[in-house]
């Protein structure tokens, strides 16, 4: 494997993203190594997602009926035909070297899954705010499964692995599909490495009252104890303590995200500086 120039595709959900989707691909864009493809999944959009989309000549837009993120994953990892897989949110802004990186690090260790932390590009202080998200996302569940996560807005690994857990994973839509893949890449041998130093933008959108009621917010956090539960894991509960917990903390949670981003109005284009 070594031998040889590895390729690479970015797989992309997008499920009405107008409002971030052209910063990712313009982050892709300005990559010092190009990845070989980029391929968009539609999961039934209804805004510009898709025509923005086109714009770049690089992109590959596929389609997928079947709603939800785990389905859009799923199609987009089947059609990749290169060496590696990346996997990136729409909102994900990406570092310079974040390809040269990863095909590097496949090259050297092709049996691990690379995984790393991100900054919360539309908020004041990126780093610390950062630092917070990946600490509760990687920290907590690393004492609960066993091992890192593979984190959806954030992963690397040979396509060769997606072969040979495409048929385990889990496609309902009441689970974190990142969790249950990283747990199922690791019960086939494989390694999952968290470089703490491989930071993407993402936005802070999981913060907003716009995004979701606090009713829809105790369901996606649900699906945290809901996933743990799935793999039968002896600490599954401690999902549940922290979905409870941070279901109570909705609403301070919610007055601070208003008043920093009225205090900080800094976008993107802050953050492609710290990259």
């Amino acid at each position: 494997m070594n031998k040889r120039k590895l390729s690479l595709a970015i797989v992309i959900p997008v499920f009405n993203e107008e409002e971030h989707l052209e910063n990712c691909l313009e982050s892709i864009a300005a990559q010092s190594v190009l990845p070989d493809e980029v391929i968009i999944v539609d999961n039934n959009c209804t805004d510009s997602s898709v025509s923005i989309a086109k714009k770049f000549a690089f992109v590959r837009v596929v389609s997928e009926s079947r709603p939800g993120i785990v389905h859009a994953r799923n199609a987009g990892f089947n059609a990749a035909k290169t060496d590696i897989v990346g996997r990136i949110d729409a909102d994900t802004i990406l570092p310079v070297n974040w390809v040269k990186d990863a095909k590097q690090f496949i090259s050297l260790k092709p049996d691990n899954v690379l995984t790393g932390g991100c900054y919360l590009y539309d908020l004041g202080f990126p780093r610390f705010s950062g630092w917070v998200t990946e600490n509760f996302s990687f920290r907590v569940n690393r004492i609960i499964i066993g091992s890192y996560i593979a984190w959806g807005s954030n992963l690397v690994f040979r396509r060769q692995l997606w072969l040979d857990v495409k048929d385990k994973v889990i496609i309902d839509n009441d689970i974190h599909e990142d969790i249950d893949l990283g747990i199922h890449m690791v019960e086939a041998g494989y390694k999952i490495t968290y470089d703490k130093n491989r930071k993407v933008g993402v936005d802070s959108r999981i913060f907003s009252e716009q995004r979701r009621t606090r009713e829809q917010h105790y369901v996606y956090l649900k699906r945290w104890p809901n996933t743990l539960k799935r793999h039968n894991l002896k600490r599954a509960w401690m999902g549940d303590v922290g979905a409870f917990i941070v279901y109570n903390l909705y609403y301070p949670l919610q007055v601070t995200h208003r008043l920093v981003k009225m205090i900080d109005s800094r976008r993107v284009e802050s953050f492609k500086e710290l990259g």
